[in-house]
């Protein structure tokens, strides 16, 4: 029971730690961007990576965790997936409508629980399905606006869903198969996804922004931002695949509306964005979904934990029984073989 409540605390604390820096990184990189005029979202991104990784490597050399090699192939293959991914969602939202984008992200969790379904055997019950379909309607009513379509988006978009979700889906399954913890692979797979946006970011905000980043003149406090930025997204990196590997793919997407919701919210409160009467009614609906999955889920894993202990039971007293029935037989043996001596 001790190490059960240690394990609930841990995720708590991974889920906390996950809002609260997600929520932060998105206000300051707004504040950034928005006002600064600092567009470089994916080479921004490129330079968080690489502080995650000297931050860590600085960890690790002060002995704050143990280094524990991976195949080089695998790590590499999966750090040039993550980072490739990210390209995608930022080319997606570049060549869609904001509201087009939303749904891009908004179809990550179905096609994940599809994913699982059909290659990991997972299986989702109806209660399950019922709340996330809840979230994602309220999130969608919430958020999305404009739907504007067009060929290249779409392509785009389909190839951010698809990344993404292995991308995640390979986060648990690595950690948990290789028996690695999240920080040690994300110390052996950050210096692969930094490098894959490092090379190609500035040539993706190029297109995107016809702006280059390199000529971009930097200002004393736009460089306070960016070094602001990039010490919140050590925190959002490691949170992610701690969150990832302690729950799953499909609850870290649903944590990831909640600070949509929560961004929406802040937004209203401290940088005065428009909101209505949808946003509030979706933002209702999608915290509906959010309890009824996080009551759903923690039903489910209690039933599941307690079968596992009826099952680890019946296995601890079979021994014995067995163990009663052979003396048994052996005593009766012994009386037949006097019997038939006598």
């Amino acid at each position: 029971m001790g190490e059960m409540s240690g394990f609930q605390l841990g995720v708590i604390g991974a889920l906390f730690l996950s809002v609260a820096s997600s929520v932060s990184i998105v206000i300051c990189n707004k504040a950034l961007m928005s006002n600064l005029g600092f567009p470089f979202a994916t080479t921004l991104t490129s330079w968080h990576l690489m502080v995650t990784y000297c931050t860590l490597h600085v960890a690790q050399r002060l002995n704050f965790f143990e280094s524990k090699s991976i195949d080089m192939k695998t790590v590499m293959l999966f750090g040039i997936l993550n980072g490739v991914s990210i390209g995608f969602l930022n080319l997606s939202l570049g060549f869609n409508s904001i509201g087009f984008y939303q749904m891009t992200k908004l179809a990550i969790i179905p096609f994940t629980v599809l994913l699982e379904t059909l290659f990991l055997n997972k299986q989702f019950s109806q209660k399950i399905k019922l709340s996330l379909f809840l979230l994602l309607v309220g999130v969608g009513i919430a958020s999305v606006t404009d739907l504007q379509l067009n060929l290249m988006g779409t392509v785009l978009s389909l190839l951010a869903i698809v990344t993404t979700c292995v991308g995640q889906i390979l986060t648990n399954t690595i950690q948990k198969r290789l028996n690695v913890s999240s920080t040690q692979l994300l110390y052996q797979s950050a210096p692969f996804q930094a490098a894959i946006l490092f090379v190609t970011g500035p040539l993706v905000d190029q297109y995107l922004t016809g702006q280059n980043v390199f000529a971009f003149k930097y200002s004393p406090i736009v460089l306070g931002f960016i070094i602001l930025s990039c010490l919140i997204a050590v925190s959002v990196n490691f949170s992610t695949f701690l969150v990832i590997g302690k729950t799953s793919p499909v609850t870290y997407q649903v944590l990831g509306h909640l600070k949509t919701c929560l961004v929406l919210g802040f937004g209203y409160t401290l940088l005065h964005d428009p909101f209505t009467e949808r946003n509030i009614i979706g933002i209702l609906v999608a915290i509906v979904g959010m309890g009824l999955y996080s009551y759903f889920c923690t039903h489910e894993n209690k039933k599941k934990q307690l079968n596992d202990l009826a099952v680890s039971q019946i296995k601890d007293t079979t021994p014995l029984l067995a163990g009663k029935n052979m003396d048994i037989d052996s005593h009766e043996a012994k009386k037949l073989n006097k019997d038939s001596l006598v």
